[in-house]
């Protein structure tokens, strides 16, 4: 029978680290993982700390990294240093609003002086931005109006009311959600990067007459300002409805994003879009879109933001056009090793001109709340599952546009 040899805790730690720093990255993994069960609480995360490190910095297993790290935030919300180094670790992967996220948590969980400085030295660091990455999101999808219509038997109009068919009636269906994004970047210049981003979504139904698919691609310059950062882009989006074409569109943008103290950052957002409608031309027209926004880190787990727009339509029918204005708030918050977050939104549309069949001018009122959760106790090679509750009340002056919706998706999220 071979010998077997028990080592201390400290004697472990020790083995890890020589291991580590020779190279020899496998022995000291199976060491740091061995501490990692501790049931000392410090210790385990001590382990799990240190391994975070060496698979970042040494074996540039980001995703890998970054798990580990927000698994000792899970058990301590207020370590600081780990949620700094998590930061940096998600700039490493290029999701910089996450780690722009971990940054203010830390500052809103209060900073000693030296760390501080750290805080300087790792905000430089998201300006090292992971040349290509991306998520998806797939999701069953329960929803109890898949083609957001009335559920009225008839409609008004100006010669009279019709009796609506059932395909133009709220339709209840089980669906696939699919939510999906990729970047890439390069350098232009010193504190400047070519951004290109792609993303598409589809809601997909057995019945594929409610099947909605869109697809976009955008690419422009990201400015680096001091702490600012300015990001131009330009691309087309196409939508198909019923694997049909239903439009396809152009646009231009700019965001800008301020930090404002601490723990709070500015957000503006401008742009212009041509739609080219291939259903109805008389709803062809430009999109002119503002956009202002707040986020703020009340503490290590808990924040939240605001946001107001305004929206013009202007469509070649002067019905089609219309002054569309809202706003909505936003929390999130870490409870132990889930992630919930809620939003509530409304928004207000006004339409230039009575379209000729209905009696009334278009005027709606649209609310809407969404709760999701992420649930990381859950997850498994970089897979969560996630579960979406979303509400949806529009009032319209138009009977075909009144509509109340409730949905579900219980899927799976993942980034790389």
């Amino acid at each position: 029978m071979a010998d077997s040899i028990s080592l201390t805790a400290p004697q472990l730690f020790e083995l890890a680290d020589r291991a580590r720093d020779s190279g020899d990255f496998a022995t000291a993994e199976t060491a740091y993982r061995a501490l990692a069960d501790n049931p000392d609480i410090d210790l385990r995360n001590e382990a799990r700390f240190r391994l975070a490190l060496m698979l970042a910095d040494r074996e540039h297993k980001l995703k890998d990294a970054a798990l580990i790290l927000r698994r000792i935030l899970d058990e301590r919300p207020n370590a600081q240093r780990v949620r700094l180094e998590l930061a940096r670790v998600q700039a490493m992967m290029g999701d910089l609003g996450a780690a722009r996220r971990e940054m203010r948590a830390a500052q809103a969980g209060g900073l000693p002086p030296d760390v501080e400085r750290m805080v300087r030295f790792y905000a430089a660091a998201l300006k090292a931005r992971k040349p290509f990455g991306g998520s998806l999101d797939v999701a069953l999808a329960p929803d109890s109006n898949i083609n957001r219509a009335t559920r009225s038997n008839t409609l008004g109009t100006v010669i009279g009311d019709f009796t609506l068919d059932q395909d133009a009636k709220a339709r209840s269906g089980l669906g696939l959600a699919l939510r999906g994004q990729t970047y890439f970047r390069t350098p232009l210049e010193k504190n400047a990067t070519l951004l290109v981003r792609a993303n598409g979504s589809g809601d997909l139904y057995r019945d594929e007459r409610f099947d909605d698919i869109l697809i976009g691609i955008q690419a422009g310059p990201e400015y680096t300002l001091g702490a600012d950062r300015l990001t131009l882009a330009a691309g087309p989006t196409w939508r198909w409805y019923g694997l049909k074409p239903y439009s396809t569109s152009v646009g231009v943008s700019a965001d800008f994003l301020h930090p404002m103290g601490k723990t709070m950052q500015g957000r503006l957002g401008l742009g212009v879009t041509h739609t080219a409608n291939r259903r109805n031309a008389l709803q062809t027209g430009d999109v002119f879109a503002l956009s202002a926004g707040l986020d703020r880190a009340v503490s290590a787990r808990l924040g939240g933001g605001v946001q107001a727009f305004v929206n013009r339509t202007k469509a070649r029918d002067a019905g089609w056009s219309d002054v569309t204005g809202g706003g909505a708030v936003y929390a999130f918050r870490e409870i132990g090793r889930t992630t919930a977050v809620i939003s509530a939104s409304y928004s207000h549309l006004e339409a230039d001109a009575r379209l000729f069949l209905y009696p009334r001018r278009r005027m709606d009122d649209r609310f809407s709340v969404v709760a999701s959760t992420t649930w990381r106790a859950l997850q498994w090679q970089g897979l969560a599952p996630i579960t979406r509750l979303r509400w949806e009340r529009n009032r319209s002056t138009v009977g075909i546009y009144d509509y109340r919706r409730v949905a579900a998706e219980v899927g799976i999220t993942a980034a790389f």
